[in-house]
């Protein structure tokens, strides 16, 4: 006979029977009771899952007289898992009609199945030998269901500390986080070791449509890294018109999925594709990525990563608000400069000039008119750098590409210890919106030769340089053009001038 408890018995009747189970045993064969409790109190306080099965397997063999005893562990996913034996190798075929199996459940979800097998001599199990299993089968899961319980909370409070750690580091000094690709990478690197995933990687929009690796965290081989970022997963993927959607993409096998369309699913089984959204718009994706033959992502692994990469989406947003304050507050200090420079300090300079140039007139010895005239052209070229200065504050983002004014004014700055002095540097005309790239990258060359020219003629003297820069000049053959003058007031170098017409990058 063989004696079976199936799975499909209702939620309510395994703790009655097994309440049964216990009254039958009370008046039946007494000699077993004792045994049977003091495994479960043993089993009851032993915090290893493994072990405490074992144990149970361990009894219900010896109190039946089975030859062999398992437990089979049914995943979280309801599929098979584990198989703890005892006895006999799982593998071997119990004896014909001498065969047991308990359904092990707690309110209604099943977990596994006890089996016992093997009875002596090729006897049946009794009636007595149920209601053990039974009891058991029952202790059995209420260990697997606590175990499963504080896993899940180990895993829920391990996501909710990287997503925690995440958000910190993002919003870290600049010490920590320069860029944002940086930041991206932290997401990439935090996602991989929560999911304990082979790569993880945060994709964002193309700007020819699609979606593209720009962080990315991989144990794999770097030749995967590069091609990883050179690749681009296109606008017709079914995977992008999901995750636009603001819906997750999972996959047990990515490198066969119909779904995937990009060479990189190649090398990976389990994948989790998850939005990055924030106020309803999709900022990009985190891809969570395991190797072929790997376990997959369980649903409470999918639902974290989901919440991970939603949290990772608002700290982003964070980021990019963060870095615009802090480029607001620093564009606000240059505007306050700025204004001091011009409202300040050229007006007491100029009024201060308008003195000196009283006085020069009034005076009656030519030498005083002379010296007094020298100190009126320095505080006039004073002046002129001062303004220099204040449309260097007025430029753009440092990120954004320095326009001529501040590429003139860095190869004059560089040469100031070679001089002995500072160039006095004037420009004439919107220089930035007139001169084009080829025009300017030739006229910052030809101001670095003209320097260098003036160093190699004074080597072991100060020499006041003078840079002028004229975006209105008018060219010899009447078209208008830019010229560059670097001269010394003091006549110790000829002057060197450059000029080309302003439309020179067109090639005319």
């Amino acid at each position: 006979m063989r004696c079976a408890l199936k799975p499909s018995d209702p939620a309510g009747e395994l703790p009655e029977r097994t309440a049964q189970s216990l009254r039958a045993l009370a008046g039946g064969p007494i000699s077993r009771l004792p045994q049977l409790l003091e495994a479960m109190v043993a089993v009851g306080s032993d915090h290893d899952l493994r072990r405490a099965l074992g144990r149970i397997a361990e009894t219900a063999a010896s109190l039946t007289g089975a030859r062999h005893a398992a437990v089979g562990i049914h995943d979280e996913e309801g599929g098979p898992g584990d198989l703890i034996a005892h006895g006999v190798s799982p593998e071997a075929e119990p004896p014909a009609g001498a065969e047991l199996e308990v359904p092990i459940q707690v309110r209604g979800e099943l977990f596994g199945t006890l089996y016992l097998a093997g009875k002596g001599d090729g006897e049946e199990f009794g009636e007595g030998d149920l209601h053990l299993v039974r009891v058991l089968a029952t202790e059995a899961g209420i260990a697997l269901s606590n175990a499963r319980m504080h896993s899940a909370a180990r895993q829920r409070r391990r996501w909710i500390d990287g997503a925690a750690s995440v958000t910190t580091a993002l919003l870290a000094g600049p010490e920590t986080r320069s860029t944002a690709t940086n930041a991206l990478t932290v997401v990439a690197e935090q996602g991989r070791e929560l999911a304990e995933a082979a790569t993880g990687a945060v994709l964002l929009p193309h700007a020819e449509g699609g979606m593209e690796v720009v962080a990315i965290s991989t144990v794999l081989p770097e030749a995967v890294r590069t091609e990883a970022f050179r690749g681009r997963i296109p606008p017709e993927s079914p995977v992008l018109h999901q995750l636009h959607a603001g819906l997750a993409v999972f996959s047990d096998d990515f490198a066969a999925d119909p779904r995937s369309v990009s060479p990189l699913s190649r090398h990976y089984g389990p994948t989790m594709l998850l939005p990055l959204r924030s106020h309803g718009r999709v900022l990009g994706a985190l891809a969570l990525c395991r190797m072929s033959g790997d376990r997959r992502f369980s649903h409470p692994e999918r639902t974290l990563a989901t919440q991970f990469a939603a949290q990772a989406a608002v700290a982003l947003v964070l980021v990019d608000r963060h870095r615009d304050r802090e480029r607001l507050a620093v564009f606000e200090d240059r505007d306050r400069i700025a204004r001091d420079l011009h409202d300040l300090v050229i007006q007491r300079l100029f009024a201060t000039g308008m003195m000196l140039e009283t006085a020069r007139r009034k005076a009656v010895l030519p030498e005083v008119r002379e010296g007094l005239g020298g100190a009126i052209d320095e505080l006039d070229a004073t002046i002129q750098e001062i303004r220099t200065a204040i449309i260097a504050l007025q430029q753009g983002p440092s990120e954004a590409p320095p326009g001529l004014r501040t590429r003139v004014l860095r190869v004059a700055g560089a040469t100031t210890a070679a001089l002995g002095g500072r160039p006095s540097v004037q420009f004439v005309g919107p220089v930035d919106a007139r001169v084009d790239d080829r025009c300017g990258r030739e006229l910052v060359a030809a101001l670095g030769e003209a320097l260098a020219a003036v160093e190699a003629a004074a080597p072991s003297q100060p020499a006041r340089v003078s840079v002028v820069v004229d975006a209105t000049a008018t060219l010899p053959d009447g078209r208008a053009g830019v010229r560059l003058t670097v001269s010394c007031p003091d006549g110790s170098h000829p002057p060197l001038t450059w000029e080309r017409p302003l439309n020179c990058g067109s090639g005319s």
